[in-house]
């Protein structure tokens, strides 16, 4: 994961560049890779624009890459989070419009596919992702979050600054932000185990929803606005589909989405629990001819947590380069880092195995899948 910040402020006063550098120096647990920030100085009556990121190499590791990262002329630019699964298919059609590319990044495809597909480029990205893109000619600033909201983006406006972070922790560095605490919030914590999109914990700042663009145009901010919305089969064509046919479509699906997720310049591995979704993956990776680490974590004593037994067994089944992991840890020792971590209060204690063994895990890997989602996708 990378780390984005930033702000735009309508009334153009001086950049105050070393508050964006503070503000990705606070992510800089996201992307150790790299830093930078660049202010956007324009000509009296336009806007100051800053933009920051902090980076993490998954694809193309070299310096050309870094970000932010603008179009040909410079007068594109984007921070971005994230890794877009078809930059590939989007690179040749962008190409055969006549766009030159100087990176492999996937991240160029986006300021290319702005210029090429208009305010519907964000529908043409296929991935997870969040990021801010400035156009300097329209004046304009785009922030875009994935269609499931895997990549974190939360935003505070005043009326005058639209500014922006991957956590809430940078955000509240800036003198503008209203970082209060909002008790109204309360009920929907103690309701839900989290505060749902758009608010949080504090009524300056808002989370961008999943699948929405938010745009910084003419003095006005117009959105959030969705790009996508999930739509569910009807009874009469869920009835015309048979157990079969739903069977191969699945794994289908399944397959064409972890060959995606297998791109990277860098080190990959699977989070392995032993259960039907971790499996799942390391099954259909195995059945792409991939080479696979998995990692499994044990927590000292603790039988309701230790997994090892079960993640054993599929690994001997696909033939694993398997690393069991056995950590001791006091879960009160870990909530404070956890917190500072997530920001917010919330309600899932899965929180604690899966901090401890991504971080173990990193030691080995620099990208890692794991089963999560499975629950939501198939009503588990």
């Amino acid at each position: 994961m990378c780390g984005v910040a930033g702000y735009a402020d309508l009334d153009g006063r001086p950049a105050d560049e070393m508050l964006v550098r503070r503000m990705t120096d606070l992510l800089s647990h996201r992307g150790p890779d790299g830093a930078a920030v660049r202010v956007l100085s324009a000509e009296a009556s336009a806007p100051t624009v800053v933009l920051g990121h902090r980076r993490l190499a998954i694809i193309d590791l070299s310096d050309e890459a870094a970000q932010p990262l603008a179009n040909e002329d410079g007068s594109i630019l984007v921070v971005f989070n994230g890794e877009i699964y078809n930059f590939r298919e989007l690179r040749r059609d962008l190409e055969a419009r006549g766009h030159t590319f100087r990176t492999r990044s996937d991240t160029e495809v986006i300021v290319h596919a702005y210029e090429v597909y208009g305010d519907d480029f964000v529908a043409h990205l296929d991935g997870m992702f969040a990021f801010a893109l400035w156009d300097g000619r329209r004046r304009r600033l785009v922030l875009a979050r994935d269609r499931a909201g895997k990549k974190p983006l939360y935003y505070a406006w005043d009326g005058r600054r639209l500014t922006f972070a991957s956590e809430i922790k940078a955000l509240r560095l800036c003198p503008w932000v209203d970082d209060a605490v909002d008790w109204e919030r309360l009920p929907e914590l103690l309701a839900f185990g989290y505060v749902p999109w758009p608010g949080t914990m504090h009524p300056g700042i808002s989370q961008l929803p999943p699948a929405s663009v938010l745009i910084l145009e003419h003095d006005r901010l117009v959105g959030p606005r969705p790009y996508w919305e999930l739509r569910f089969t009807s009874e009469d064509e869920a009835r015309r589909i048979g157990w079969s046919e739903a069977e191969d479509t699945a794994r289908a699906l399944l397959r064409a989405a972890v060959e995606r997720r297998l791109i990277a310049d860098v080190p990959l591995g699977v989070l392995l629990s032993g259960g039907i979704d971790s499996s799942a993956i390391v099954g259909l990776m195995s059945s792409l001819g991939s080479s696979i680490r998995t990692f499994t974590v044990g927590i000292g004593d603790d039988a309701s947590f230790d997994e090892r037994r079960f993640a054993a067994m599929v690994a001997r089944r696909f033939g694993t380069e398997h690393t069991e992991i056995t950590v001791k840890a006091n879960a009160t020792d870990l909530i404070e880092r956890i917190l500072w971590h997530v920001d917010q209060p919330f309600a899932d204690s899965s929180a604690l195995p899966t901090y401890l063994i991504a971080r173990a895990a990193r030691e080995h890997v620099t990208v890692a899948l794991t089963g999560d989602g499975g629950d939501e996708v198939f009503a588990g």
